[in-house]
């Protein structure tokens, strides 16, 4: 099982790294959406791609790696242990972005959009101080303060898709009794 868990801990950060480095693209699209309206179309188009590119590599790791049999417990650790070193990955490029390159750029466009907002439908003057303190606080976060609410928001999102990336990705050879672990091939 040792041994298990070393190719577990050794491909999942393989493919986190893929996983992060198809994050990092998507997130250029992001701050460029506002400008250009296809971009983030785009780049909700690649978000809505993330788990079925999640559930991909685990399969490609059941099928590679473990010789095509792989049990629950374990797809659903590689998958949230490749959801996790992915967004550690993307919160570097997160922080550098928020402290360099940003400026205050993506607070500034929200602020801009919820003023639309508030100031089109009269029946929302109750929600329109809720949402001007709303807004202050975000705009009032560090960079370090964003990218860890970032990252926060990644290992959750992956915790939560690495369940049913799992269900679906789980195959056990009917040969082998449930409870026995077969080691990983290469």
């Amino acid at each position: 099982m040792t041994e298990n868990r070393n190719y577990l801990q050794k491909y999942a950060m393989h493919f986190g790294t893929y996983m992060g480095m198809y994050w990092i693209l998507k997130f250029i699209l992001f701050p460029l959406g506002f400008t250009i309206p296809f971009l983030l179309f785009l780049y909700i188009g690649l978000t809505l791609g993330v788990p079925f590119i999640g559930y991909h590599y685990t399969k490609m790791y059941r099928n590679k790696i473990c010789g095509g049999t792989i049990g629950f417990a374990h797809a659903c650790l590689f998958t949230l242990f490749m959801y996790m070193f992915a967004s550690l990955l993307v919160a570097v490029v997160h922080y550098v972005y928020f402290q360099f390159i940003d400026h205050g750029f993506i607070m500034e466009q929200y602020a801009k959009t919820m003023e639309q907002l508030t100031t089109t439908p009269p029946s929302m003057e109750n929600q329109k101080e809720f949402i001007k303190n709303a807004m202050d606080n975000v705009q009032a976060l560090s960079s370090i303060d964003i990218t860890l609410q970032l990252l926060s928001w990644n290992v959750f999102w992956g915790s939560l898709l690495a369940i049913p990336t799992a269900l679906f990705a789980m195959k056990r050879n009917r040969n082998t009794p449930v409870g026995t672990a077969e080691p990983p091939q290469e």
